[in-house]
């Protein structure tokens, strides 16, 4: 798949751009007005901006660095500056994400987490307040200028490979056994009826393609299947709301955190497991000072076994995803997960009942848990861990992360994540890099 795609029509663009244009802020804080932001994107569409005709400020990296805080938050992106501070409340990928590079050079990771580079773009521009003096360096100065270079060089080379093109019968076949699994779970009940050996034969179908489920939405969430980001946004409703009951924009706004920041605490939430579980070297320390003494943390890699892996995706993941659901009031994700519950009431309350039909989801939950916790916590947990260091982008998904031998079956088991390595650093399916390697 291309990382950049051309939007066609221009009304669309407006239509799309236009909620947000609106209601940007400029660096002195006085509103766009709505027929000049309209007009701004019509300009962009035909060619016709005139925005670097005039003369931009200039900074050093002493002055955005100082930008970095929550209320005041500028970041770089090929040289240019931008004020997202009042942006950062109606980014797509979330607020957090764009704190964690404030004050920071954000080009390669703007360049990762966005498919419609074209598009993007025109959110930045009502957001420019300047440009890098021109003796600054286009990162900071503890960032190896060749390293950079290098790996922009690398990802242009991929793409000019044809590498980020998604093979459509593999993402075919991947859903298709995700539905196979469902309907002869189904079947099997019906013809066999609810006995124990039956229910528990079922369960494992049912944990199958729910965890293959969460590969796929991974996938798709990186937007690596189709072409065009709503497609793979509605795919990823699809699979992760009503195939798995759980929020997808809960999950791509954690998710992307951990992109941009692996193994970094407190900014990447997957290693940010206090008060229960205690990661790297500054978080002991952090909670060894608030003294908690109900928790046996020389323990914790016991009781772990018992709380954290079973619990995981029943009790942690679900009671999240719909506390998040509910507080931000996301009505679409709300509906979509309720077809997931709508859908096993239909397919197993005849069978169960009601109550009997939400212990085999919990069921299902507990064993696709410590399923899931290996496969996503394998190729990190044994990694660097740190603060933030302010690392250039490779070097910062590099040593975060390892991968896992390749077969058949660690290919299928971990959804392709145990190509972790070109995963983080280019941020597309795994599965696009197993092409290359039979080859």
């Amino acid at each position: 798949m291309k990382f950049e795609e051309k939007f066609e029509g221009t009304g669309s663009l407006v239509e799309k751009c236009q909620p947000y244009l609106d209601q940007i802020h400029q660096a002195n804080g006085k509103p766009v007005a709505n027929g000049k932001a309209e007009a701004y994107v019509r300009q962009e569409v035909n060619g016709k901006s005139n925005v670097f005709n005039k003369s931009l400020n200039t900074y050093t990296w002493e002055e955005i660095q100082r930008h970095n805080q929550e209320a005041d938050q500028w970041l770089v992106i090929d040289r240019k500056v931008y004020n997202v501070t009042d942006w950062a409340d109606k980014h797509p990928g979330g607020h957090r994400v764009l704190n964690h590079y404030a004050g920071e050079d954000a080009t390669d990771a703007f360049r990762a987490m966005h498919l419609d580079l074209d598009i993007v773009k025109l959110y930045l521009k009502p957001l420019l307040i300047g440009e890098l003096a021109p003796e600054e360096p286009s990162q900071e100065r503890n960032k190896s200028p060749q390293l950079v270079a290098d790996f922009q060089e690398l990802h242009r080379t991929l793409k000019a490979m044809n590498m980020f093109s998604a093979n459509m019968g593999f993402f075919f076949i991947h859903l298709a056994q995700i539905l196979i699994l469902e309907v002869l779970a189904w079947l099997i009940l019906l013809h066999f009826g609810n006995g124990w050996t039956v229910t528990i034969f079922i369960s494992f179908l049912l944990t199958v393609s729910q965890a293959q489920s969460s590969f796929l939405q991974h996938d798709v969430g990186h937007l690596s299947m189709f072409k065009k980001s709503k497609w793979n946004h509605l795919m990823q409703k699809f699979v992760m709301c009503h195939l798995k009951g759980l929020s997808a924009n809960w999950w791509n706004y954690r998710h992307f955190q951990h992109h941009v920041k692996p193994n970094i605490y407190p900014k990447d939430p997957d290693i940010d497991v206090g008060p229960l579980f205690l990661l790297g070297d500054s978080q002991p320390v952090k909670y060894g000072k608030k003294k908690i003494k109900y928790i046996d943390y020389e323990k914790q890699h016991l009781y772990f076994y018992m709380v954290g892996l079973p619990l995981l995706m029943p009790i942690y993941f679900n009671l999240q995803s719909m506390q998040v659901m509910y507080l931000r009031k996301y009505w679409v994700d709300i509906a979509w997960v309720s077809s997931f519950y709508i859908r096993y009431f239909i397919t197993f309350g005849p069978f169960y009942g009601i109550f009997g039909t939400v212990l085999l989801i919990f069921f299902v939950k507990f064993l696709e848990s410590p399923w899931i916790g290996y496969v996503t916590q394998m190729s990190h947990i044994p990694m660097k861990m740190s603060g933030e260091e302010n690392r250039d982008w490779l070097s910062t998904q590099v040593l975060a992360t390892c991968n896992i031998e390749q077969s058949f079956f660690n290919d299928w088991f971990t959804g392709h994540l145990n190509f972790q390595i070109e995963h983080q650093a280019l941020k597309k399916s795994a599965a696009l890099w197993m092409d290359a390697y039979y080859e």
